[in-house]
């Protein structure tokens, strides 16, 4: 008996051109914005003034990087960034645990209602939310004028011992409502199943959140903390520009705020490009530090 062996000849997939042009502007747009700027990072390097031309600004070298670290600013400037960015990493699990006690709920439009008004807050402009601050917590608001009647009162806007909690209270408002939106998605594809099964083995809505919920809410979890630690000295500048007050200043100037002063306050160009430069030069260490980790802990990486 013979066999005839026939050739199948597989057909190469053809290349898609229209894909490519679709996504040129988009590409064309991010290397505009993203990757051109870069550029600037030349006057890190040189004594820039306004005026001359920066190909004919005298080359310096290092001495602004010089200056930022032997800066009496910069241990002050950075205790004021790690500090608030530990307390947004500590606040991680605000927008998992809202979303599970949403989820927990019995009532579906209770449920809705509440997780609109939460995240309401982050299409708010910092200038609206400031005023809202301003007229709740100042020396003469509604928490203050309530607080009279008991003999007390507080200033948590020009408090220096108050800023870092306080500052991470407003940020919370503002960012834990929408962040959950991630964990409810995550939640809406963990297996239904799983539900079903542990209540007909009698486990209580808590015992099901606990072994069901929150093992299926660690994977996202650990996304958003390794992101956040690649944003470790990227916490925000709009926030701390409209809370910032001459009292406060000292404890509430973060890197980036301070890279702002310098820059188009002071219009120190050269110095401001170099404080931004050693910014993200630190952003993208942590960030593959944390692409490490994620392999290492998860087998997986974020980038």
């Amino acid at each position: 008996m013979t066999t005839v062996a026939t050739s199948v000849k597989v057909k190469k997939p053809k290349k898609n051109w229209t894909y490519f042009f679709i996504a040129l502007p988009l590409m064309a747009l991010v290397f505009a914005f993203s990757y051109v700027p870069l550029m600037g990072w030349y006057l890190s390097f040189v004594e820039y003034t306004v005026g001359q031309p920066i190909l004919s600004s005298p080359w310096v070298g290092l001495k602004f990087f010089k200056m930022l670290f032997q800066s009496r600013d910069f241990s002050r400037i950075m205790t004021n960034t790690s500090m608030f960015s530990l307390y947004y990493i500590g606040m991680l699990v605000l927008p998992p645990l809202f979303a599970i006690l949403l989820n927990e709920l019995k009532g579906r439009r209770f449920g809705k209602f509440c997780q609109t008004a939460a995240t309401l807050p982050n299409f708010v402009s910092w200038v609206l939310v400031y005023s809202v601050f301003y007229a709740v917590f100042t020396t003469d608001g509604v928490v203050n004028e309530i607080l009279k009647l008991f003999g007390t009162k507080q200033k948590w806007l020009s408090s220096k011992k108050d800023v870092y909690w306080f500052q991470s209270f407003v940020w919370a408002w503002k960012n834990v409502g929408w962040k959950a939106i991630i964990y409810i998605a995550a939640i809406a594809g963990i297996d239904q199943e799983l539900y079903e099964a542990a209540a007909v083995d009698g486990a209580s809505r808590f015992k099901q959140a606990w072994h069901i919920t929150v093992p299926g809410l660690l994977p996202t979890f650990l996304v958003m903390f390794l992101l956040a630690i690649g944003s470790f000295v990227r916490n925000g500048l709009e926030q701390y520009m409209v809370f910032d007050n001459t009292i406060i200043h000292k404890q509430i100037e973060t890197l980036e705020l301070y890279t702002y002063n310098k820059g188009l306050k002071l219009l120190d160009y050269s110095y401001a490009t170099a404080v931004g430069m050693f910014q993200s030069v630190v952003s993208i260490v942590l960030l593959f530090l944390a692409n490490g980790l994620s392999k290492v802990v998860r087998g997986e990486t974020i980038i």
